[in-house]
């Protein structure tokens, strides 16, 4: 099954530094008064340059130049709702599905200033890595991250415990700021991974889902919320592929939004993001806001 360690990772963040759970609930507050100001309001489209840490043990974790472009265009196409299986939203979904205003480009330079590929590659003598940054770290057998200000750091790797990633929700230290994947979940429908069924870059889309401030669809509590209102409340994760509809929480006729992204479904099921979730990403994006 799909395992995000994202919340488990914001938790020892927050048990590490007592402030951190205050400047989320800021961003957070922020991003309530964005939507109330903004709502949902088309902008320009913002482009963000990425940068990939590629640490790897083997020729097989040192994944192509082709995995990694085909993972860039998986999220380019995800976040727009250009995806290839837009078309197998349930119709009663489809219309609050969104084109996010949010695209990533492999960074041209790097921070000297100097032609990039936006590509970094690492051999490592470290088995496998857990949530614990060491992959973020050059002196622990990672890769270290550029400025968080000017890039979203990407990290591939070999995780350990059944780890598909995690992400660092805005409000952290800028020295870990960034997204870690298992090396065989990153590609895209037209390079798949490895990792079946979490082998078409959905891992990804998801973990950045979490840097831009995407909470669980189910809010990480038994019919919890992730503060975006027009995601169905559901009950828990859903595994696999579902049949529509899946009802819980009495939460109607359409049931749970099971294959938006930020669930735990099978990468090939997985296919919306909302007009609701598109607005909390703008809201960090924004003057004053947190990214």
């Amino acid at each position: 099954q799909r395992n995000c360690g994202s919340m488990s990772y914001l938790e020892q963040q927050i048990a590490a530094d007592p402030e951190r759970a205050a400047r989320l609930e800021q961003i957070d507050a922020f991003t309530a008064q964005y939507i109330h100001d903004h709502g949902t309001e088309d902008r320009a489209v913002i482009y963000i340059p990425v940068v990939v840490h590629v640490v790897y043990a083997n020729s097989t974790q040192n994944i192509s130049d082709a995995r990694i472009q085909a993972q860039i265009a998986q999220l380019n196409a995800d976040f727009a709702r250009l995806n290839s299986d837009a078309g197998s939203t349930p119709s009663a979904f489809a219309a609050l599905g969104a084109n996010t205003e949010i695209q990533f480009c492999l960074a041209q330079r790097d921070p000297s200033g100097n032609a990039t590929t936006g590509i970094v590659r690492r051999s490592t003598t470290t088995a496998s890595f857990s949530d614990n940054d060491n992959v973020k770290r050059t002196a622990n057998g990672g890769d270290d991250a550029w400025p968080a200000a000017s890039y979203l750091n990407l990290w591939s790797a070999n995780l350990s415990g059944g780890l598909l990633g995690y992400a660092q929700f805005p409000g952290g230290a800028a020295s870990t700021d960034g997204v870690v994947c298992l090396y065989s979940s990153i590609g895209g429908m037209t390079s798949p991974g490895t990792a079946t069924p979490y082998h078409l870059g959905r891992t990804m889309t998801h973990e950045v889902g979490h840097w831009l401030n995407l909470r669980h669809i189910w809010g990480d509590a038994n019919c919890g919320s992730d503060l975006v209102s027009d995601t169905p409340t559901q009950q828990t994760s859903n595994f696999g592929c579902p049949s529509f509809p899946h009802t819980t929480c009495s939460n109607g006729a359409n049931g749970d939004m099971f294959m938006n992204y930020m669930d735990y479904i099978d990468d090939a099921c997985m296919n919306i993001f909302t007009l609701g979730q598109k607005a909390r990403n703008q809201a960090l994006l924004a003057a004053r806001g947190a990214r």
